[in-house]
């Protein structure tokens, strides 16, 4: 992902602009997180004798699992969205996101630590799932060619501009 150093940084945390990849190119690489939680929601089934009806129970266990969790904080004006996603422990090049008319997808996958010691390797293991997915259903359509991302000490903003359309009709209700 080609990421560009914003000029309002902080000496703490840099902002970092990041570009969004194409959506059919997301849809792509989150095909194996995808049916990596539906094989284990099967073997949870299947742990229940195939009991019917927990098939929902299921698929949120697996995905508890093997995904780290992404609260998202959503603010409206009449003529944007803002919108926060925590990221916490991802680097921008460990992210990748896409951004449509409706919707937001954030697909990351931590990338495995390993340092050399005088006794052998030792990998950096964190009890937390190493990946996120996280797709965003919006409440109104937003220009995605007017968006901008940053990552900011953990967190992915997303400044999302209205459509033309949304944003005339919202300043008329005004």
């Amino acid at each position: 992902m080609k990421s560009t150093k914003s000029s309002q940084s902080t000496a703490e945390a840099p902002s970092i602009l990041l570009q969004p990849c194409d959506a059919e190119k997301l849809r792509w690489e989150m095909q194996p997180v995808q049916l990596a939680i539906a094989r284990r929601a099967f073997e949870l089934f299947e742990k229940r004798d195939r009991e019917h009806g927990h098939h929902e129970e299921d698929w949120f266990r697996a995905e508890s699992e093997l995904l780290r969790p992404v609260s998202i904080t959503t603010h409206e004006s009449a003529e944007r969205l803002s919108l926060h996603a925590n990221v916490f422990g991802f680097a921008e090049h460990e992210l990748l996101i896409s951004i449509e008319p409706n919707r937001i997808a954030i697909l990351g996958q931590k990338e495995v630590v390993t340092t050399e010691a005088g006794t052998g390797k030792i990998e950096y293991i964190d009890w937390y799932p190493d990946q996120i997915l996280r797709v965003i259903d919006l409440p109104m359509e937003i220009d995605p060619e007017g968006a901008v991302v940053e990552l900011e000490a953990g967190m992915l903003k997303f400044e999302l501009p209205k459509a033309a359309k949304q944003a005339k009709e919202v300043a008329a209700l005004v």
